[in-house]
């Protein structure tokens, strides 16, 4: 495989692996909220915050963690006939299954671009022209300005009332992070139909 691939998908793997290894301990803090949560329902005013967490918390371990969980093979399959393939067989039915996956997380991510690009208050068609707008005006003009450029920012519509921007980006980075994945899965078993390692 050319240097370029294999320094890919080593980078890949190793920022997949540190985003992952971090995720994984967001668990105790969701065991937290939840211990929190039954705690104020029994001695104190219940809180309004804590299931909406919960389910933030949730789901940035579940969207950070997953890049990981397939860089592991510990994702899910449907092993009816997989584990009696050959390595090379194997590679072929992941090389031409992963294209599915991708497509997936490309329409994903589409999504969830626009709908962080909407809890930010832009309504327009062109959320990636919004956020490059965005991104260009805070280098260059600094927070106050890239201020301007955002609208109504959206809220929940619980009693907490908490931004939705933050883990809608959270998404959209992981899911990211996860067609990154998926790219270096690609390329590992392209070099396995070749016979070689990476």
């Amino acid at each position: 495989m050319p240097r370029a691939v294999v320094a890919f998908v080593r980078a890949i793997d190793a920022l997949n692996r540190f985003i992952g290894r971090i995720a994984m301990y967001l668990i105790f803090v969701l065991v937290g909220v939840l211990m929190w949560s039954t705690v104020s329902k029994v001695a104190f005013t219940p809180s309004l915050w804590t299931l909406e967490t919960a389910q933030f918390i949730m789901v940035a371990y579940y969207v950070l963690g997953g890049p990981y969980s397939i860089q592991l093979g510990s994702n899910v399959r449907m092993d009816l006939f997989y584990s009696g393939w050959s390595p090379k067989t194997k590679a072929w039915v992941d090389a031409f299954t992963v294209f599915f996956l991708m497509f997936y997380l490309a329409v994903l991510l589409q999504g969830a671009i626009g709908s962080t690009a909407y809890s930010l208050g832009y309504f327009g068609l062109e959320p990636v022209t919004f956020f490059w707008d965005l991104l260009v005006t805070l280098v260059t003009q600094g927070p106050a300005a890239a201020g301007e450029k955002l609208g109504f920012l959206e809220r929940s519509s619980t009693a907490w009332r908490p931004h939705l921007w933050p883990i809608k980006t959270v998404l959209c980075i992981g899911v990211f992070l996860l067609l990154l994945q998926c790219l270096a899965e690609l390329c590992r078993d392209i070099a396995r139909i070749r016979g070689a390692a990476l």
